[in-house]
């Protein structure tokens, strides 16, 4: 285990906190108080975002005059949550003709493809949406129009070379965008993208003339919250904005019942619901259904009016994500053993591969795999019903290395060796044909070789430091507890240390529980899948969380790793 502490730059932070917190909130760059105030107010404008304007005033347009309106979301919780919401909140805004439309990934793939667009016009839409996908869909969007549907593209992923003629194209992570934040989900986009809508609305005297109420936007901020926190983007002020005020409604009992009905089948508490439980708990039963049968469900759930009804589909959904489970554990051991009998994590990455593998779960075995081997890696599974000459496969990046700019090197390099592929700096997505595995593998290994260093692949810790025995307090944790939301670009504290171990044991069949001594504080420690430790003195790498368990907080350590001292 390769622990480095954080580098903590001067800070002009006021604030009454701890001296190892403070250094913590400049590690992350934080300098002002101010910027630990999440307001809706200090979010940034939407003017710089590209498009906009057009895409409001085509979609004003159809809401005013009644035109159908369809929405093209992707199969993964960001597409589900930007898909409920567009739905949600233009039939609010007074849209009488709105619906949605989701790939099912294994017959139609990403996107807005020309196979999912001959579908699309079977529904007589005006105008077509896209959500979370569409930057790289020029021959969807072509087929579209042909059939005379506008497309207005709202989305986030990064940019081929060529784009799509559609009537607007959103995204903050167009070249020439001068957004603040390119680091918007699906969601956040559509989020902005509508309260421009809203705007047009406000100014042609729509809400006046038809009766309306005009809506507030903060109502859907928990869609908001759920699908930046599912797809991992980096947690800027701007989305942490959006997820704290999301999460401040749900809290406080202000959200729809198909999210409720989700907090209860995970067994969480609504009234203290943290990012964690969103990314944990809630993300990967609406996920479950993208990747095992059709994202409709998850989306049907959050818009869901009823009680009743959202409970069932909660529990639908709960229901795959147990079997979306036992698939993964099936698949993660015979990707472990493959790596394992090849050595394939000698290797700068990895690239693996078995017949008859789910294709909806590939991208959370490449997860797994890199976490436990510290590579990039490439799961793939035969498209469709295992008959087709392709393969899809998910990408998992480690920091350091932007893995779609590492696949473009090999398409570049290689022309005709991939025949599509997109995604982000940590994620991206592939087809490749079956017997180019070989020449692929290789040249993705060559790619990453020359994008990283020893030190990427170490598998680096990073700690904010040690902590005396008298900082373990339960006061501490809800100090940090509050000065969330944290995740991805944004990373609770963590820290490390050695101490002496007082008693241990195995609870839930695969956790360690510690009791654990620091200059004579004794505290309780968990280790979620880990194996048993014999030794009486381990160094660990921990955050400082609370157990509420019985109904009394007590201060709890979660381990992250746990290894003889």
């Amino acid at each position: 285990m390769l622990i480095e502490t954080r580098a903590a730059p001067a800070t002009n932070l006021r604030r009454n906190l701890p001296d190892f917190l403070r250094r913590a909130l400049a590690a992350r760059g934080v300098e002002k108080d101010e910027e630990l105030d999440l307001p809706l107010g200090a979010l940034h404008s939407p003017a710089a975002l590209p498009d906009i304007d057009v895409a409001a005033a085509r979609l004003a347009t159809a809401v005013m005059a009644d035109e159908r309106i369809l929405i093209v979301g992707d199969f993964d919780a960001d597409g589900a949550t930007a898909s409920a919401l567009c739905v949600s909140v233009l039939r609010a805004f007074g849209a009488a003709q709105v619906d949605f439309l989701v790939p099912n990934r294994f017959a139609f793939g990403y996107g807005l493809t020309p196979e999912l667009v001959r579908v699309a016009v079977e529904r007589e839409p005006d105008v077509l949406v896209t959500v979370d996908n569409g930057v790289s869909s020029i021959a969807g969007v072509a087929l579209a129009r042909s059939h005379g549907v506008d497309v207005v593209v709202t989305d986030h992923h990064l940019p081929g070379d060529s784009r799509p003629a559609a009537c607007a194209l959103v995204n903050p992570n167009l070249p020439e965008a001068e957004f603040p934040s390119r680091n918007l989900a699906g969601v956040g986009v559509a989020y902005y993208v509508l309260g421009a809508v809203r705007g047009a609305l406000r100014s042609a005297g729509h809400f006046e003339r038809r009766g309306i109420a005009e809506p507030r936007l903060s109502d859907w901020l928990d869609l908001v919250a759920i699908g930046t926190v599912a797809d991992v983007v980096p947690l800027d002020r701007n989305n942490r904005i959006l997820v704290h005020q999301g999460l401040r409604r749900m809290r406080g009992r202000l959200t729809r019942p198909g999210v409720r009905a989700l907090v209860q089948v995970a067994k969480r508490d609504l009234a203290r619901l943290s990012a964690a439980d969103l990314g944990f708990a809630i993300a990967p039963r609406l996920n479950a259904a993208g990747r095992l049968q059709d994202m409709s469900v998850g989306i049907r759930c959050l818009l869901a009016e009823d009680e009743q009804e959202a409970r069932r589909l909660a529990f639908a959904l709960d229901e795959l994500n147990l079997k979306r489970r036992e698939i993964e554990f099936d698949m993660n051991e015979d990707a472990a053993a493959a790596i394992a009998d090849t050595g394939a994590d000698a290797e700068p990455a990895i690239c693996v591969y078995e017949t008859g593998w789910h294709q909806g779960v590939v991208g959370i075995v490449a997860g797994r795999m890199r976490e436990r081997f510290h590579r990039p890696v490439i799961a793939f599974a035969d498209a469709g019903d295992g008959q087709s000459n392709e393969l899809r496969g998910s990408a998992r990046s480690i920091p350091g290395l932007h893995i779609r700019d590492a696949i473009a090197d090999c398409a570049a390099l290689q022309p005709g060796l991939i025949e599509t592929f997109g995604g982000h700096a940590m994620a991206a997505g592939l087809t490749i044909r079956r017997h180019s595995l070989p020449r692929f593998r290789r040249a993705f290994i060559d790619a990453v070789a020359r994008r990283v260093n020893e030190r990427d692949l170490a598998g680096v810790i990073l700690s904010d430091g040690e902590l005396p025995g008298c900082e373990l307090t339960i006061d501490n944790a809800r100090r940090i507890e509050r000065l969330g939301p944290w995740g991805q670009g944004f990373e609770e504290p963590t820290f490390h240390g050695e101490f002496d171990v007082v008693s241990r044991r195995v609870v839930g069949n695969a956790h360690l529980k510690l009791v654990l001594k620091r200059d004579d504080r004794v505290v309780d420690s968990i280790a979620f899948n880990h194996a048993p430790v014999a030794e009486k003195r381990v160094r660990v790498v921990y955050r400082l969380g609370v157990n509420d368990y019985g109904g009394t907080a007590t201060l709890q350590l979660e381990a992250q790793q746990v290894e003889p001292a």
